[in-house]
């Protein structure tokens, strides 16, 4: 079996939670069962349904299931998918209660350190005013006990540094080091596809701790970048995280994704990666008009998400659902049976200028332990439009 990446080669910064021995050996426990669980155990469960789960459905219906639903009518009893199911949810639950553990002994000093990067800082704009909707509030995302907006004290801190702390050993560290990969492989997809593409305003939705926002800097250093998230501990951490990286000229800003402060035709892009299963039926249209809204002319919007469900076999789309049945992901399912094209023409977009592509993550920067813990370098689908004129560059 590969080997993931070990805890301690995160990247570092200074609001990274500190560790000791066991919080590290917790996390690098966790990084293992989950490569088990994709090398072992997700096998196994495709074996069992061509061998038994398949055939007893044909038996039953004298035909193959033809969706996902179908396929967990067949699965439903079969031990094989049982013993999967359980290990990964375990695993999950082992992950968050390893990270509340480690935050919960250090609130006061992250609290601290977060305020000490952001103190005055104009590029940290939080709106106290602002209700979340309930789509991120009420729901304990990954297990995540208050999800992204829970704060138990003033300036809370908490659950973002959880959340920082435990991607790393969610994915075995194929994020590298500074669980970016979403974003440096949105960046080698434009530099590839259209390389001649040099926005003047970049808007990340819903950005969450900036992961992968940070890349967007680096390749566009000319360009003004604002992070926008509902969630004002996430903003808190991931500004004074991006200052200590170094980063002092991205804005991150507290709004909600439908509907941002932002002026009319005042971006060249705007994005997000691994969002919109988070958001609702009612956000997701809501969000693509507030894009179409803020491009200018020859702007560019692009998505990056797990694939839709559509042109998968019926297997795969219900391994793929497992997130939206058992880890708190209510929206997972719905988003990924979405027209997601379909719903950027509704938006306004051409339907001439509307695309679907995929994009992966390149290596790291820098050097970590070789990890193939999932058997291929992460990837994504890429839905997005141009505004106006397909493949107009902004001029900068």
């Amino acid at each position: 079996m590969s080997s993931p990446s070990p805890w301690h080669t995160i990247g570092r910064h200074d609001v990274l939670p500190a560790t000791k021995h066991d919080d590290r050996a917790r996390f690098d426990i966790v990084a293992h069962l989950n490569a088990q669980i994709a090398q072992t155990l997700s096998p196994r469960v495709k074996t069992a349904y061509e061998a038994r789960a398949r055939q007893a459905f044909r038996l039953r219906h004298g035909r193959d299931p033809v969706d996902r639903h179908e396929v967990a009518e067949a699965m439903q009893r079969e031990p094989a998918y049982r013993v999967f199911s359980l290990v990964r949810r375990n695993t999950m639950e082992i992950r968050q209660h390893a990270g509340r553990q480690l935050v919960a002994r250090q609130a006061e000093a992250l609290r601290d350190r977060a305020k000490w990067a952001n103190d005055g800082a104009r590029t940290l704009q939080l709106d106290p005013t602002l209700e979340a909707p309930r789509y991120v509030s009420a729901v304990d995302t990954h297990l995540m006990r208050g999800g992204y907006t829970a704060e138990r004290m003033t300036d809370d801190v908490t659950n973002p540094a959880n959340y920082d702390a435990g991607m790393y050993a969610t994915t075995g560290g194929a994020g590298g080091p500074w669980n970016d990969a979403a974003g440096r492989a949105l960046v080698d997809w434009l530099k590839r596809e259209h390389p001649q593409f040099n926005p003047r305003r970049i808007v990340d939705l819903g950005c969450g701790l900036g992961h992968n926002t940070l890349p967007l800097r680096a390749a566009f250093p000319e360009a003004d970048i604002v992070a926008i998230d509902v969630s004002a501990p996430m903003l808190r951490y991931g500004h004074a995280r991006a200052r200590s990286l170094g980063v002092s000229d991205v804005t991150f800003m507290q709004a909600d994704a439908t509907k941002t402060p932002l002026e009319d035709s005042s971006s060249d892009l705007v994005f997000t990666t691994m969002v919109l299963h988070e958001t609702s039926r009612q956000a997701l249209p809501q969000i693509f008009l507030e894009s179409h809204r803020l491009l200018r002319a020859g702007g560019l919007t692009v998505h990056l998400e797990q694939p839709p469900y559509r042109g998968l076999d019926p297997f795969e789309q219900f391994m793929r659902d497992w997130d939206g049945r058992f880890n708190n992901e209510p929206f997972w399912s719905a988003l990924h049976e979405s027209d997601l094209p379909a719903l950027l023409v509704k938006a306004g977009f051409g339907a001439g200028n509307v695309f679907e592509s995929r994009c992966s993550a390149l290596p790291p920067s820098q050097t970590v332990i070789k990890n193939e813990d999932f058997g291929r370098a992460p990837s994504w689908y890429v839905v997005g439009a141009w505004q106006a004129a397909k493949g107009i560059a902004s001029l900068g």
